[in-house]
């Protein structure tokens, strides 16, 4: 979907240019865009592999497990199933300890291996509502540290790189409640596969 979304973009950008003879400005803007995502993307390598770094030692020396715990009373409610049966449990709370820590890169595997183990033994194809709540809370946790929007804002060049840390503790909390309860309610209404 999000490649035929892009071809779309793409497209569309291609025939304005070609509509209106400003093909040059369009070519510019392509190499310019392209070289500032490389720019980018290497300011940030040394911030999200010291990040993803972290969370192996934490992972490695027991703290999740602690953390898993830890977290127990809260998360059995948003993860019944899985607290129940006791499955994936340390990968459910190292995956929303990456999302709190603001390393959304570090959540997308820890997710999948979660999901992997939810789904060992099931024959259904379908998503259980665990599987469901946490690829919410995957896209949309709530940011203690915003990792990637400070390293982000540094490599910009922004003189106070933390003064959106409330800013995205309020907006973070929002959208994962939102997304907790969506997930909840209409999930109420679906019969549990």
């Amino acid at each position: 979907m999000l490649g035929k979304c892009f071809s779309v973009f793409c497209l569309s950008s291609i025939a304005y240019a070609l509509v209106f003879g400003d093909l040059r400005a369009l070519c510019d803007s392509v190499l310019l865009g392209a070289s500032k995502s490389v720019t980018v993307i290497i300011s940030i390598i040394g911030f999200m592999t010291f990040w993803n770094g972290v969370m192996e030692v934490l992972k490695d020396s027991g703290i999740i497990s602690f953390l898993s715990r830890l977290l127990t009373p809260l998360l059995k409610h948003i993860f019944p199933s899985s607290f129940k049966n006791k499955v994936a449990r340390d990968e459910i709370t190292a995956c929303i300890s990456a999302g709190v820590l603001g390393l959304s890169n570090a959540t997308t595997p820890l997710a999948i291996s979660a999901i992997e183990k939810m789904n060992e033994g099931r024959s259904s194809s379908y998503a259980t509502k665990d599987m469901i709540t946490l690829a919410i809370i995957g896209c949309a946790c709530f940011n203690l540290i915003p990792t990637t929007i400070i390293s982000m804002r540094v490599s910009q060049g922004a003189s106070i790189s933390y003064e959106i840390i409330v800013p995205v503790w309020i907006c973070s909390f929002a959208c994962m409640s939102l997304g907790i309860i969506l997930s909840r309610v209409i999930g109420a209404f679906s019969a549990d596969r």
